[in-house]
C-alpha cells in the first residue's frame, strides 16, 4: 500500500516541529455481509475501507489525522498540518525503515475471498432450518454472516514497519418466539479470527442455532424474576461480559493514567477474591480479539491482570504509558485508520478454577442462575453497572428451578471481584464488539461458571424470600 520511501518522507515531515514520535497506519479492509431473514436473502453487501492515519506525539501531547487519499501529496500535506500543531525545532529524524517479522498465528486455511456466495447461503440456511423447525412458536429467524479481511501496515519513527493480515468471520443467529401475544428473542453469535473453515469444520453451527431456539422458547413461559439481594451463579462464556465492562475497562491505561479508574495506583494490592485470576491474552491463535501485533505495531501479549486476587498489571498503550512511566504491552487497538489507537482489551477472561458447575449450584441454597448475559451499561469511573440477563433460573435448595425473565444485575465492579467465592472449571469465551474512544473492535469475553455472593437483582416478580 505505502512504500518505505514514501513513509519515511511523510514521517520526517510530521517530526519537523519537535515531535518525538510519529506513526503512520495504513489499512485496506474488505467487509462482506449476507443476511437470510425467514428463508429469504434480504441483504448482501461488500464494502472496502481504505486509508491512512498519522499520529504525532510530543511528550504528553498527541495529534492525529487521517485521509483516504494515499497520494504522496495528500499524505505529506496531512503530516505537515499535524506538525504545525506544535512549535519547535526538530529533535528526531527518520533512519532506514526495517520490516519487523510477525508470528504465524491467526492464519486462515480457507480465505473468505475463495468462498462463493452459494457456500455462504448454504451455511445460513443450515442455521435457519434447525432454528425454525425446533418449535412452531419460532415465528421468525434471522441469520447473518459477516466476514472481514484487513491488511494493515504500521510505520513509525522507531524506523520499524509492521504488517498484518486479519481475517475474521462471525455468524449472527436471532430467533423470535411468539405465543399468546408474548414475544421473546434470543441470540447466538459465534466468531473467530479464522477463515471459512471455522464454520464448516471447527464449530457445530446447528448446535448454536438450536441453542438460540431453545432459549427463546424457554423464556416464553418464564415467570417474572423476583428482586432483592441474592447469591448469583453466572454462566460461563459470555457471562464474562460483566468482568469486561465493569472491571476490564477500568484496567485500561486510558483511564488509569488519568486517575479516572477505581484501580489507579493499586498495583500489588488485593482487589479481588483470592479465587480470582484474570487475564487479557491477545496471543490466542484464532481468537476473535487476537492479533499478531496490536495497532501500534507492538507484539500482542498474554497479560495477567489479576492473580489470586492481587492486581498485577494494566493494559497499556504507548501514549498513556508515558503518563504512567510504563512500557506498552501489546494492548493498543483501533476500529480503523479513522481512529487514534488507545489501550483496549483483546480476549479478556477469568481463569478456570477447581469447582464443577454442578458443585457450585449444589452449594447455593437459594439464588439466581444467570445462564446467559445480555447488554448493559457501566460508569467507567466508578465501575457501577446494570446488566440484563437473557436466560435465568431460580436456584432452590441447591437445584436449578423454574425459568425467570426480566432479571437485571446491579452493582459495582470492584465489589463483585471481592464477592466471587467459587470459580468453575468450565472456562469458555464468547464473542462481542466493544465500543470505546478508538471505535468498535472485536473482543472475546469469558469465564467459567462463577458464584458471586449477595448481588442486587432487579426484577418485577416481587421480592425474594
Amino acid at each position: 500500500m505505502i512504500s518505505k520511501t514514501l513513509a519515511k518522507t511523510v514521517l520526517d515531515t510530521a517530526l519537523a516541529t519537535g515531535g518525538d514520535f510519529a506513526e503512520l497506519f495504513a489499512e485496506n479492509t474488505r467487509i462482506n455481509t449476507l443476511t437470510l431473514d425467514n428463508g429469504e436473502i434480504v441483504a448482501a453487501s461488500s464494502n472496502v475501507v481504505s486509508g491512512v492515519g498519522i499520529r504525532v506525539l510530543k511528550q504528553l501531547q498527541s495529534v492525529y489525522g487521517y485521509t483516504n487519499n494515499i497520494s504522496a501529496k495528500a499524505l505529506n500535506q496531512l503530516a505537515d498540518d499535524l506538525a504545525h500543531s506544535f512549535s519547535g525545532e526538530r529533535v528526531l529524524s527518520m533512519g532506514d525503515i526495517r520490516k519487523q517479522t510477525q508470528g504465524k498465528r491467526n492464519r486462515s486455511k480457507v480465505p473468505y475471498s475463495t468462498v462463493t456466495n452459494q457456500d455462504k447461503v448454504l451455511l445460513l440456511r443450515t442455521a435457519y432450518d434447525v432454528c425454525k423447525s425446533y418449535d412452531q412458536r419460532i415465528v421468525r429467524v434471522e441469520v447473518t454472516l459477516t466476514d472481514t479481511t484487513s491488511n494493515v501496515e504500521i510505520f513509525n519513527s522507531d524506523n520499524v514497519l509492521c504488517t498484518d493480515t486479519r481475517a475474521r468471520g462471525r455468524l449472527f443467529i436471532t430467533a423470535y418466539a411468539s405465543e399468546n401475544g408474548k414475544l421473546e428473542t434470543s441470540f447466538a453469535g459465534p466468531g473467530a479470527q479464522k477463515g471459512f473453515e471455522y464454520f464448516t469444520n471447527e464449530i457445530d453451527v446447528k448446535e448454536f442455532a438450536l441453542k438460540a431456539a431453545k432459549q427463546a422458547i424457554t423464556m416464553l413461559n418464564a415467570d417474572e424474576c423476583p428482586s432483592g439481594k441474592m447469591d448469583v451463579v453466572m454462566g460461563n462464556a459470555f457471562g464474562g461480559v460483566i468482568f469486561h465492562e465493569a472491571c476490564g475497562h477500568a484496567l485500561e491505561a486510558s483511564s488509569v493514567s488519568k486517575n479516572l479508574s477505581v484501580f489507579s495506583g493499586k498495583l500489588g494490592q488485593k482487589i479481588a477474591s483470592e479465587v480470582v485470576t484474570a487475564l487479557d491474552d491477545g496471543t490466542i491463535d484464532g481468537a476473535w480479539g487476537s492479533g499478531n501485533v496490536d495497532d501500534e505495531g507492538n507484539k500482542t501479549q498474554r497479560n495477567v491482570l489479576i492473580k489470586d486476587g492481587i492486581l498485577q498489571n494494566y493494559l497499556i498503550d504507548k501514549f498513556n504509558g508515558r503518563r504512567m512511566g510504563a512500557e506498552a504491552n501489546g494492548a493498543s487497538r483501533r476500529q480503523s485508520y479513522k481512529f487514534e489507537p488507545t489501550s483496549r482489551m483483546s480476549n479478556t477472561f477469568i481463569a478456570a478454577g477447581k469447582s464443577t458447575p454442578e458443585e457450585i449450584i449444589a452449594a447455593t441454597q437459594k439464588g439466581l442462575y444467570a445462564k446467559t448475559m445480555g447488554g448493559g451499561s457501566v460508569n467507567p469511573v466508578t465501575g457501577e453497572f446494570n446488566f440484563a440477563v437473557t436466560e435465568a433460573y431460580l436456584i432452590e435448595d441447591g437445584k436449578i428451578g423454574k425459568p425467570v425473565k426480566g432479571a437485571t444485575l446491579i452493582g459495582k465492579g470492584s465489589e463483585i471481584l471481592l464477592n466471587i467465592d467459587m470459580v468453575g472449571n468450565d472456562l469458555l469465551r464468547g464473542q462481542g464488539m466493544c465500543g470505546a474512544a478508538s471505535g468498535s473492535i472485536p473482543a472475546d469475553v469469558g469465564q467459567p461458571t462463577i458464584r458471586v455472593k449477595n448481588i442486587t437483582v432487579g426484577g418485577r416478580g416481587g421480592s425474594i424470600q
